[in-house]
């Protein structure tokens, strides 16, 4: 198993390119089984969770070619295989959404429910809800759902009790080949949602609203392939800007969309760093002295992303002052707090908050990643920390981050991957 071994204390300068967004590439994946024609995208990052999807998609019966680069081709012509297994299922939760392209483009399905998550319970229930209000007659079996619509699915008003980008992104890939009209109220309006709809779009759907917080769905009756460019990932993008932030330095990410990431920039800027944008481009820059203390709420977007609460919090654990840091999407999403106490942090957690009371320094320590985003959080505070840092389980980063050692020993970070002891 490897390791993450960083010697801290110097700053960042260079330039990163942001690689296409992991939780846009898995959904876009999943388009290829609603139509029988070629899928190519472009812009793809290299992940582990890509490799998992893959892997269901191939058994399933789809010709995948990983090939070169960016670039993966997708092609469906005939499905061999409508059931997907809990081994397959269990390695990332996303895969749960091929259930309802398989529903819509064969009439049945059997997928395994997926595993249990480190951050806290995550349902598919809003998922199933969707489906069954579109006609479909879904049963559970010893941990598979079990799902048929005999005459195709039908369009249906779908009401979400609350934001769910994952049952959001399931319904629109089950609605675009139904029959009729599909509204959802209370839509997700994440950037993936609208880059999602944009890729169907593109094959011949008719959805508008996405990224609004009602979409409409007009059904087809079938679909074309498509070439189609993954949207920048703003996480990836938020963690890189959080590291120069935290670390000090000098670092312009550039393939971005700086515009999905307008509640991270003024905060940044709050605690003292400097933020200039343009459209693809940011750069960050941040001298001596300690960061200014910020609150942070995490909420649905247009809000603070929950994806980097983690590592604004590695960024306020040297702040000059007390910043109140409130979780209000995912429960236990503080399980990086005791690795960063490891390393010097004064954290204090209550329920959904965290009270944190900024350092001088962090100290390098053994610490241990225990999911994707509290990863990349010890990494930026490991970036900063006085000393030899090594962080343990990191096949987590490897879920959602492409090649980040390399990424940062282009900007002079002395970070690299070795065998875990």
């Amino acid at each position: 198993m490897d390791k993450i071994v960083i010697e801290g204390g110097f700053p960042l300068n260079g330039e990163i390119s942001i690689s296409g967004a992991k939780n846009s590439a898995i959904k876009l994946m999943a388009v290829c089984l609603l139509t029988d024609e070629p899928v190519t995208l472009t812009n793809m990052p290299r992940l582990r969770d890509t490799r998992s999807m893959a892997g269901l998609l191939r058994h399933l019966g789809v010709e995948v070619d990983e090939g070169e680069g960016d670039v993966m081709q997708l092609h469906a012509p005939k499905l061999t295989d409508l059931t997907a297994p809990y081994d397959l299922v269990r390695k990332m939760r996303a895969s749960f959404n091929v259930l309802g392209p398989l529903l819509a483009r064969e009439r049945k399905a059997k997928v395994s429910l997926p595993g249990g998550c480190a951050i806290g319970a995550r349902p598919v229930d809003l998922h199933l809800k969707a489906l069954e209000a579109l006609g479909a007659d879904i049963k559970l079996d010893e941990g598979y759902v079990i799902a048929s619509a005999k005459d195709g699915l039908k369009g249906g008003n779908i009401t979400f009790p609350f934001v769910s980008v994952g049952a959001t992104e399931h319904a629109m890939l089950a609605a675009v080949l139904a029959e009729g009209e599909t509204v959802l109220n209370n839509a997700a309006r994440e950037p993936e949602i609208a880059d999602l709809a944009n890729c169907l779009n593109a094959m011949g759907a008719k959805i508008m609203g996405a990224g609004r917080s009602e979409v409409r769905i007009q059904g087809v009756e079938r679909l074309s392939g498509v070439k189609y460019a993954v949207v920048p990932d703003r996480i990836e993008a938020g963690t890189y800007a959080l590291a120069a932030a935290t670390a000090g330095g000098s670092v312009r990410l550039t393939n971005i969309r700086s515009d999905h990431l307008g509640s991270l920039w003024p905060l940044i800027a709050q605690a003292g760093a400097k933020v200039s944008l343009d459209e693809t481009s940011v750069l960050i820059e941040r001298g001596g002295g300690r960061p200014k203390p910020v609150d942070v709420d995490t909420m649905a977007y247009p809000g603070f992303p929950t994806d980097l609460q983690a590592q604004f919090m590695a960024f306020m654990c040297l702040a000059d002052g007390t910043s109140i840091i409130r979780e209000n999407i995912f429960e236990n999403r503080f399980m990086h707090c005791p690795e960063l106490i490891r390393m010097g942090a004064d954290i204090t957690v209550r329920g959904r908050e965290a009270i944190v009371r900024g350092v001088k320094e962090y100290r390098a320590a053994p610490v241990m990643a225990t999911d994707l985003r509290a990863s990349a959080c010890l990494i930026n505070a490991g970036l900063a920390a006085r000393g030899e840092t090594h962080i343990s389980r990191v096949y987590h980063l490897d879920r959602g981050f492409e090649k980040i050692e390399v990424k940062l020993q282009q900007c002079g970070a002395r970070i690299s991957r070795q065998k875990d002891d």
